[in-house]
């Protein structure tokens, strides 16, 4: 691995202080954090930064956590759109999982494993990528 892409409900659950998931997100994040380097995209920015009043908030919890933030190179943008349609091939039926695609490609591409607990569309669409989920530990 080169290193660790953090989804969206990892962070959720430590910034929320998630009754069920916390502890999990919380331990995980700083066992990998000494041995890999950390990060999110752009989608998982936007998607944690909701809960935030100002920028500069969001940015301190993201530094505070080690994370650094990467822009997605177009090969993961590419594939994203790639999954998708083989996604919608499959009869799937939500009408926006775009994120979830954005991220394991992200992954996928940088060679990064993917801290997560969103593991069904990872695993069908990105079988390649190491997840890093609760029901591993």
């Amino acid at each position: 691995m080169n290193g660790i892409l953090v989804d969206s409900c990892v962070l959720l659950d430590l910034f929320t202080d998630d009754e069920k998931w916390a502890d999990w997100s919380e331990h995980t994040l700083e066992k990998f954090s000494q041995i890999n380097s950390l990060y999110i995209n752009s989608i998982v920015y936007t998607e944690v930064s909701i809960g935030f009043n100002k920028i500069e908030e969001v940015e301190n919890a993201i530094e505070a956590l080690g994370i650094k933030v990467l822009e997605m190179p177009r090969e993961a943008l590419f594939l994203t759109g790639k999954a998708y349609i083989k996604y919608r091939k499959n009869k799937g039926t939500k009408i926006s999982p775009l994120p979830n695609f954005f991220i394991g490609a992200h992954a996928s591409v940088a060679q990064f494993g993917l801290m997560t607990r969103d593991l069904a569309k990872c695993k069908t669409y990105f079988p390649q990528v190491q997840l890093i989920h609760p029901h591993e530990n």
